[in-house]
């Protein structure tokens, strides 16, 4: 048997729609709305804006609402406007009153938003998911007493990856060949504005195009060819460098744009690394431009088997109970283990004592991160420096050993997580700032789903914890405290002590 309607027989008004019913309860976007602390980030928000002044700006809510959906669901900034209009669930979640099929706003303004956001706020919405899910002590208790600091409890896992960005590779002739051609557009603007008079300057633009189309086209391309290249594009962008300040002398307004004056000084720095590596004969200088639209861009060696360099921002991320904060986000490259205190100490902060054990590979084994750790009273799972004990360890200490030294693959999972699930390394952000709070971002929608499958848990064990205080006498009970295994599966355990 077939089915069949023809297409000229199907009308918009005839098609059926579940509108008119209820919404499930038990959709995810219902569920995700009722973890987000909207009023958290509204605060934040808010204070960035001028009550008194201008038009009323759009809804924090919409605001972070939006970002959780354009990560969650790995779109870019039309598509996360365009799947809000078509999904209702999604603008329940946005907190609108009812449906409708109006946009919530331009996808231009996500520019000014995560201008406006930058990464701080994010980094706040994750200490307080977090907060929200650790047991509070007895304030009571030993523990509390300054006399008597409290233990070192938890386990923290730190590590280093890099966010790439979303930038061709740069090779010197690519690089120099765009160069170039920036500058003959600014040549043909300036004789333009100048109203044609005299000859216009030469830059041979047929003759360069041609001879890097043929280099283009070699698949081998020989040292020699290389040089010779680089070396008539260094000649091209130089005369026309040259010719584009003669121009502008003849103004006595500057008249190129704010874009346009940028790009030229970006040019100019650019042309300046280039001589140098090629007079040289090197391959690296001091603050390498690898793209004239992201100049803040560096490469990042990090001897990968895929890449041995990146092209990003270098991340110093610490794992606790599933949740990766950004401790140390860098454009520069840097050694991550430089960042073992900080993050230690970003731990106490939080939690008012320090991890009993921090799970990090061989770029964290100072000596003198190695003398913090033992001044803490913290454990590594490093080896020790000096000769072996005489003493052998016994199978259940092996046993142990190996099992902490592999749970620090969690934190590489979480990389793992972000970069093939959120794309985290394929950053489209073009200035500094909304690229920190793209990565921020991600970061935080990974934790807000980290905290939305211990949430019901969390609860559970809280109502367990008030009821039984409320049941028990407390003169029979003179100390007690609540934890919570720090496990992989995050099962929670309630501890009585008398």
């Amino acid at each position: 048997m077939i089915r069949y309607t023809p297409e000229n027989q199907m009308t918009l008004e005839g098609f059926e729609t579940p509108f008119n019913n209820s919404l499930s309860p038990d959709n995810r976007w219902v569920k995700l709305s009722e973890v987000v602390d909207w009023d958290k980030f509204a605060i934040s928000y808010i204070k960035m804006m001028n009550a008194g002044f201008g038009r009323p700006g759009i809804s924090p809510r919409i605001v972070l609402g939006a970002l959780i959906i354009k990560h969650k669901e790995n779109l870019d900034d039309r598509g996360t406007i365009y799947s809000i209009q078509e999904n209702p669930y999604m603008q329940y979640f946005l907190g609108l009153k009812g449906f409708t099929t109006k946009p919530v706003f331009d996808p231009s303004l996500f520019v000014e938003i995560r201008k406006r956001i930058g990464s701080e706020i994010f980094d706040q919405l994750t200490i307080q998911l977090i907060q929200s899910l650790e047991p509070k002590r007895a304030l009571n208790s030993d523990e509390d007493k300054e006399d008597n600091p409290p233990k070192n409890k938890g386990k923290l896992q730190m590590d280093a990856t890099v966010a790439d960005q979303a930038i061709s590779y740069p090779t010197d002739s690519n690089l120099l060949n765009t160069s170039r051609k920036k500058c003959e557009a600014i040549i043909d603007f300036l004789y333009e504005l100048d109203g044609k008079k005299g000859t216009k300057p030469r830059t041979y633009r047929k003759k360069l195009d041609k001879a890097f189309l043929n280099y283009a086209k070699k698949k081998r391309k020989s040292k020699q060819i290389h040089r010779t290249m680089c070396r008539k594009l260094l000649e091209g962008l130089k005369r026309n460098l040259g010719h584009i300040n003669t121009m502008l002398d003849k103004f006595e307004v500057f008249p190129l744009i704010h874009f346009d004056q940028r790009m030229l000084w970006i040019i100019g720095t650019l042309y300046d690394q280039q001589k140098q590596m090629f007079d040289t004969r090197s391959n690296s200088c001091k603050n390498r431009i690898v793209s004239i639209f992201q100049p803040h861009v560096r490469p990042i060696p990090r001897g990968k088997s895929k890449a041995q360099v990146e092209f990003g921002s270098k991340l110093g991320v610490s794992l606790d109970n599933g949740f990766a904060r950004i401790d140390t986000l860098s454009w520069d490259a840097y050694s991550e283990g430089k960042d073992f205190v900080k993050q230690i100490e970003n731990y106490h902060t939080l939690h008012g004592y320090y991890p009993e054990l921090v799970q990090v590979d061989k770029a964290y084994h100072t000596r003198e991160n190695r003398a913090y750790a033992k001044e803490k009273n913290i454990r590594l799972t490093a080896k020790s420096l000096g000769r072996k004990p005489k003493e052998k360890p016994t199978a259940y200490q092996k046993k142990k050993r190996k099992t902490e030294a592999a749970e620090r693959n969690h934190i590489e999972g979480k990389f793992g997580q972000g970069k093939n699930g959120y794309r985290l390394n394929y950053i489209r952000a073009r200035i500094k700032e909304t690229s920190e709070s793209w990565i921020a971002c991600i970061f935080y929608v990974m934790n807000l789903i980290n905290y939305q499958k211990k949430y019901p848990s969390s609860s559970i064990f809280e109502n367990i914890c008030l009821l039984l205080t409320c049941l028990l006498p407390h003169n029979t009970i003179t100390k007690w405290s609540m934890a919570y295994q720090n496990n992989f599966y995050g099962n929670y355990q309630l501890r009585f002590s008398s």
